[in-house]
């Protein structure tokens, strides 16, 4: 905690500490810890002099600001009704399938979180996901496979 203590008062140091610094924090946070923990939520509340209640409503209305810890790597597939109606159902199966996991879980060993999320902003060139900060677009069943194939072997799992 007194790391994330010091993470936060830096950050406040850069953004401020006015109710407008709350989501810059709460991403400076989850880039540096990759979750919101409630310790530092309430340290957040404390230092921006909000409440907490506040501070865990912002958190969880965000889907990139993550509440609960996660993989190494955060797969968000967008379910939007354009990316969904270009194939996003068959591209979660094929996601499932291969990591063994459904949406919500984390694979074992910790290394994949398979998320669905709202639009990411690339329905154009749907079915849509990221892995971490990398968009794929064009998604099919081949091509997770291959994207997929590339993470699992720089793992080695």
């Amino acid at each position: 905690m007194q790391d994330t203590k010091k993470l936060i008062e830096t950050l406040a140091g850069k953004y401020g500490t006015k109710r407008e610094s709350l989501i810059p924090i709460m991403q400076g946070i989850v880039e540096k810890e990759s979750y919101l923990s409630k310790d530092a939520m309430i340290e957040v509340a404390r230092t921006l002099d909000i409440s907490a209640a506040e501070v865990y409503g912002t958190a969880s209305f965000y889907s990139f600001l993550d509440t609960d810890t996660r993989g190494k790597y955060k797969i968000r597939v967008c379910k939007s009704i354009i990316c969904e109606m270009k194939g996003k159902n068959e591209i979660l199966r094929t996601i499932e399938d291969i990591l063994k996991i459904k949406v919500g879980e984390t694979s074992k060993g910790g290394q994949f979180t398979l998320l669905e999320t709202n639009c990411l902003g690339w329905c154009h060139k749907g079915p849509a996901m990221l892995v971490n900060d990398e968009v794929y677009t064009e998604l099919n069943p081949k091509r997770i496979r291959a994207i997929l194939g590339e993470y699992i072997r720089e793992e080695k799992i």
